[in-house]
């Protein structure tokens, strides 16, 4: 099988790090790598594929000889230039919020929904999704088809990288100077300070009173699982973690499933690592890790077929970089 060439779109950024690090990791089979990026990140040089590379402006680069283009950028960014790949050729895979709820451009986890990559091919844009919809379906997805799923509860413990790398940056300047007794006064990223607390509005709030991150999750959810029926009520929060989104996840069955039918489903489904008789958390277990860890599994005293289940994953990999890694790994097989 040929190799395809590959721009990564945003290569500097905390998700075009690691998109470079897990295509070496993982041995994708890529000919030529273009690194992308704005004109202040020009010229800086990155190993990938074996060879230095130089990052070029995205603004002048021609996708004509690009097979597949992953784009980790804004969701602006990607309005304009994702189109612009796609057809000159390109098949974009975009991390951003930009084409999630196209009716024509499939949301793809390979382990819950791959079959639907082929849809891609022809718009030639594929959405990757929000860094929770991703872990989350992972875990619900052996359960759903089991014994079907009406309605999604889930309270998030989001990490700071899922602002970005000045998200990180932030709570690393707040810890230093609040241990040090000094006033938190500068607040660049974050609406509340991020150091030894917790924000529930850390996203845009809508009439409503959800986030636009927890609209994200009912929406995507949904459209994985293609189940516009489903109920999913989301409460998303920001906590003082560098890397590793965790998630409080209850679940209402359609027919009832005992706990230990559920970790026997769980311990074989693609993507999830089971602990049984602990607890994964963040730091210690997720972070710079591939899978989605599932923990605490146990039966809803209050609903006679509830379930609930402890998810955590590292939002920059699995959450988004390996994620878009993996489409593209499927993508070669279709059109290699």
């Amino acid at each position: 099988m040929d190799k395809l060439n590959v721009a990564i779109v945003g290569a500097t950024g905390a998700v075009g790090t690691a998109m470079r690090r897990i295509i070496d990791e993982r041995g994708f089979p890529a000919g030529d790598i273009r690194l992308l990026a704005s004109p202040r990140s020009a010229g800086r040089r990155f190993t990938v594929g074996g060879q230095s590379r130089t990052v070029e402006v995205l603004d002048d680069f021609d996708f004509a000889d690009t097979q597949i283009a992953l784009f980790s950028t804004g969701g602006g960014i990607s309005l304009e230039h994702a189109p612009r790949a796609a057809a000159a050729g390109a098949i974009v895979i975009d991390n951003t919020s930009a084409f999630r709820q196209r009716p024509d451009i499939p949301l793809i986890v390979p382990e819950v929904n791959g079959h639907r990559i082929r849809d891609g091919i022809g718009p030639n844009i594929i959405a990757n999704p929000n860094c929770v919809a991703i872990p989350l379906t992972v875990a619900c997805k052996p359960i759903y088809d089991a014994v079907g799923i009406e309605r999604i509860n889930v309270a998030t413990y989001q990490s700071v990288s899922g602002a970005g790398a000045s998200g990180v940056r932030e709570l690393e300047d707040q810890t230093h100077r609040s241990v040090r007794g000094e006033l938190i006064d500068e607040l660049p990223v974050h609406p509340a300070q991020m150091a030894f607390n917790v924000i529930s509005h850390a996203w845009t709030m809508g009439e409503d009173g959800f986030s636009d991150e927890e609209t994200k999750v009912v929406n995507e959810t949904r459209k994985i699982l293609e189940d516009d029926r489903l109920r999913v009520n989301p409460t998303c929060v920001r906590v003082p973690v560098y890397y590793g989104h965790s998630m409080a996840v209850h679940l209402e069955t359609r027919e009832s499933i005992s706990p230990g039918a559920a970790c026997d489903l769980l311990r074989h489904a693609p993507g999830v690592v089971l602990m049984e008789g602990a607890a994964p958390t963040p730091v210690v277990d997720a972070a710079g890790r591939d899978g989605v860890f599932v923990g605490r599994v146990r039966g809803d005293p209050s609903h006679e077929r509830g379930l609930d289940l402890w998810v955590v994953s590292d939002n920059v990999r699995k959450g988004a970089a390996l994620n878009s890694i993996q489409i593209a790994e499927e993508v070669r097989e279709l059109i290699g």
